[in-house]
């Protein structure tokens, strides 16, 4: 049996003098891994290719995280600060494809920028630098290389009746943190579902999707295989895009 189809949407970056459309093999490692799924590359092309056709093709879909952000214009914020990173090929198609998605119960799973992206595209906003805001944490990555951006950083609280604490089976787990941008204003029918000491949401859902429609602010995907909070959440995206795909 055809395991189901899921879609990653890429970043656009410049890599020399030409355009490339990429996806971290870390997120790629991951959602093949921990969800049991078949992963293709979708390309964030402008214009944007038919959004239908590209509903019609998958049993799930996935926005990863980027060094990029999101451009304030999507949530009415301010400027951002003159030589940062955005990715408007990426705004471009994932909002729409996002929204989209859930409305048409197809799962979806956001994971840092689509963890942001989730929350603007149901209406919320953005801090664009959270440690500058009174009584945050530094939710930056600490010091070199990957092992260390990416070891635990702090705790989160699971809320109760969260679909995560249901995953999991806990009330806490350590994360990792390597992000500047955070959630300002939750979007309409967005919930939170974990929260940073300093009260920073740190997962959510869409309260009336149809089916799977989650995202969370830290990096789950990094060495995933190794952390059972990272598996619980793979897992059960996974398992809504076997359910989705047998109900086609």
């Amino acid at each position: 049996m055809k395991k189901p189809l899921v879609g990653i949407f890429c970043d656009r970056k410049f890599i020399g003098e030409h355009a490339f459309h990429v996806v971290g093999e870390k997120y790629i490692s991951a959602v093949v891994g921990g969800g049991d799924v078949y992963a293709v590359l979708v390309p964030v092309l402008e214009p944007q290719q038919s959004l239908a056709q590209t509903l019609e093709q998958f049993d799930g879909i996935v926005f990863t995280g980027s060094r990029s952000n999101l451009e304030p214009r999507h949530y009415g914020g301010p400027a951002s600060e003159p030589g940062t990173l955005h990715d408007p090929h990426r705004d471009a198609n994932n909002m729409s494809v996002m929204k989209a998605a859930v409305a048409a119960g197809i799962p979806v799973l956001g994971i840092c920028r689509g963890f942001q992206e989730m929350n603007v595209v149901f209406g919320g906003t953005l801090h664009q630098k959270v440690h500058e805001v009174p009584g945050n944490m530094d939710h930056r990555e600490k010091g070199e290389g990957a092992e260390a951006h990416y070891a635990p950083s702090h705790e989160i609280d699971i809320l109760p009746d969260s679909h995560l604490r249901q995953w999991y089976g806990n009330t806490k787990a350590m994360v990792n943190s390597v992000h500047s941008q955070g959630i300002n204003q939750l979007g309409d029918g967005v919930t939170a579902e974990a929260v940073a000491p300093d009260g920073l949401v740190e997962a959510i859902h869409v309260k009336d999707a149809k089916t799977f429609a989650f995202a969370i602010q830290w990096h789950p995907e990094w060495q995933y295989q190794d952390n059972p909070l990272s598996l619980s959440i793979f897992n059960a995206f996974g398992k809504a895009c076997h359910a989705y795909q047998a109900s086609r």
